[in-house]
C-alpha cells in the first residue's frame, strides 16, 4: 500500500509538471490581456521539434534546446497576429492548434516512421541530496526529472515577476484597463508582446517535458488536451500563481488515478478514469467562473488612439 501511494504521489507531479509549466506562463500572457489557446499547438510543437533535436544531437539538451524555439517561434506569430494585426484570438488559437496538430503527424511519419516509438536521449531522474532520503515523500517527490524542479522554481520566480516588480505590475495595467496604462506611458502592445513570449518559452518547457523528460519519445497529438487543461487551470486559479499550481496537481493527480485505481483492484472502467481530469476541470470551472473575474481587457485588442 506505501509503495502505491508512493507511485501516486510520483505520477501526480510528473504528470502535474507540463501543466503547470504551460499554465504558468499563461497566466502572465492572461493578466496582460491576451488569450492563448495556442498552447496545446505550441506544446505540440515543442515535444516533437524536443524529440528530434534529441535524435539528431544525440543530447536531451539539444531537444530542449529545439523545443524552445520552436514553440518562441510559434509565440512570435502568435503575438503578431494577436497584438499588431489584431486577429480574433480565440481563432488564432484554434488555428495554430489544428496546424500543429497536422504538421507534426506529417513530420513524425516522415522523420520517426510512424508507429516505430523511437527511444530518444532524454533527461533523468536526478535525487536530491539528503532530501530524497526522506521517508515516503523523499523518493517521490525528490527523485524526478529536472524540469520537475524547474517547473517548481518557475512559480515562484513567476509569482515574484507579477507581484513584486514594475513589470508585473505594467503588465497586470494593461491587461485591466490598456487605455489607461497607454495614457501613463507604458508601452501596450511591447509588454504584450513580451507576455506572449514567455507564455510560449513556458509551453516550450511543457512540452519538451513531454517528449524528452516524460516518455523519451514522441507519438501522434501526445498533448491529449494539455493545453487546454492549463488555461482552465489558469481560470480555475483565479489567475494567481498558488491557485494556478494548485489546480494543474489537482488535475494531475486526477490523471494519476487511472493507473492507480486499477492497481488497487477499484473496479472502475478505464475509459472513465481516463475522461476523470476533463470532467473535474469542467466541473471545477462551472462552479467557479462566477466567482472568478478575469482580466477587464482579456481578449480585447489595443489600437493607439482608437476607442
Amino acid at each position: 500500500m506505501n509503495e502505491t501511494l508512493q507511485a501516486f504521489v510520483s505520477s501526480s507531479l510528473r504528470l502535474a509538471t507540463p501543466l503547470v509549466l504551460a499554465a504558468t506562463g499563461e497566466m502572465v500572457s492572461e493578466q496582460a490581456g491576451v488569450l492563448n489557446l495556442s498552447l496545446e499547438g505550441m506544446m505540440l510543437s515543442a515535444a516533437f521539434m524536443g524529440a528530434f533535436g534529441a535524435k539528431v544531437t544525440g543530447s536531451p539538451m539539444g531537444g530542449l534546446a529545439f523545443g524552445l524555439g520552436a514553440a518562441l517561434l510559434l509565440a512570435l506569430v502568435q503575438a503578431w497576429l494577436s497584438v499588431r494585426v489584431r486577429a480574433n484570438q480565440l481563432v488564432v488559437g484554434i488555428g495554430f492548434n489544428i496546424f500543429a496538430l497536422g504538421a507534426t503527424t506529417f513530420l513524425y511519419r516522415q522523420i520517426f516512421g510512424g508507429l516505430s516509438r523511437e527511444q530518444i536521449p532524454s533527461f533523468s531522474a536526478l535525487e536530491v541530496p539528503l532530501l530524497h532520503r526522506i521517508p515516503f515523500l523523499g523518493p517521490a517527490v525528490f527523485s524526478q526529472a529536472g524540469l520537475v524542479y524547474v517547473a517548481a522554481a518557475l512559480v515562484a520566480v513567476t509569482w515574484w515577476l507579477v507581484a513584486k516588480t514594475p513589470f508585473g505590475l505594467a503588465v497586470r495595467a494593461v491587461g485591466e484597463n490598456p487605455r489607461a496604462a497607454d495614457q501613463a506611458g507604458l508601452a501596450v502592445e511591447r509588454i504584450r508582446f513580451l507576455a506572449v513570449l514567455y507564455a510560449g518559452g513556458c509551453a516550450g518547457l511543457a512540452g519538451v517535458f513531454l517528449s524528452v523528460a516524460s516518455i523519451s519519445t514522441f507519438t501522434e497529438g501526445m498533448t491529449n488536451g494539455a493545453g487546454y487543461l492549463a488555461v482552465t487551470a489558469v481560470i480555475l486559479g483565479g489567475w494567481h500563481s498558488v491557485g494556478v499550481l494548485g489546480a494543474c496537481l489537482l488535475f494531475g493527480a486526477a490523471t494519476s488515478l487511472q493507473f492507480v485505481l486499477p492497481a488497487l483492484g477499484v473496479p472502475i472502467p478505464t475509459a472513465g478514469l481516463v475522461m476523470l481530469p476533463y470532467v473535474l476541470a469542467l466541473v471545477a470551472v462551472s462552479g467557479v467562473i462566477r466567482r472568478s473575474r478575469p482580466p477587464a481587457a482579456l481578449t480585447l485588442p489595443f489600437r493607439r488612439g482608437g476607442h
